[in-house]
């Protein structure tokens, strides 16, 4: 089973558009395209990490379909713009603020925000994170998910390693 990464999708937010340069006309136009991308690539059995900022000025119910529209098992990492109900919607396997994993034998920090030092840092961990839409330049070994920087769709960790495989070195 397929395992995805994403963050910093905004839905409801057009907003986005202007400040982050996203090439979409409007709103819909912006989550039409987030939907179809994120569908053409994850299937319904695939597992979706979310590093937050799902959704802003959405109501509950249009999160919620939203939501039940994209494919996989989806678990948010809260961001700064992921309200109480959002948090909340039934869709989500799980919701927290931070999690560590290990996937294809390696361990990875996850959260919205970049972190200055990371559990295992010295041992070949990374920290995969949203929140700069591309705008900060990370770490060893550390890498923004969100949608900004990935073409507006999850990514793999196989397609992590092979555009920053030269940054992402084995631990000292």
């Amino acid at each position: 089973m397929p395992v995805f990464f994403t963050a910093d999708t905004h839905f409801g937010h057009a907003g986005a558009i202007g400040r982050f340069r996203r090439p979409f006309a409007d709103g819909a136009d912006m989550e039409a395209a987030l939907v179809a991308r994120w569908n053409g690539r994850v299937g319904p059995a695939d597992e979706v990490w979310h590093l937050g900022d799902f959704a802003l000025h959405h109501g509950p119910e249009r999160m919620a379909a939203i939501l039940a529209s994209l494919n996989g098992r989806k678990h948010l990492l809260a961001g700064n713009n992921d309200s109480a109900a959002t948090r909340a919607l039934s869709g989500w396997a799980d919701v927290r603020d931070y999690a560590e994993l290990v996937v294809d034998d390696t361990r990875l920090v996850l959260g919205h925000y970049a972190f200055r030092t990371w559990n295992g840092l010295y041992k070949g961990a990374w920290n995969l994170h949203g929140h700069s839409h591309g705008q900060l330049k990370g770490l060893t070994r550390q890498v923004d998910v969100g949608v900004d920087v990935w073409d507006f769709r999850p990514v793999t960790l196989a397609e992590i390693k092979a555009r920053f495989g030269r940054r992402l070195k084995p631990a000292d």
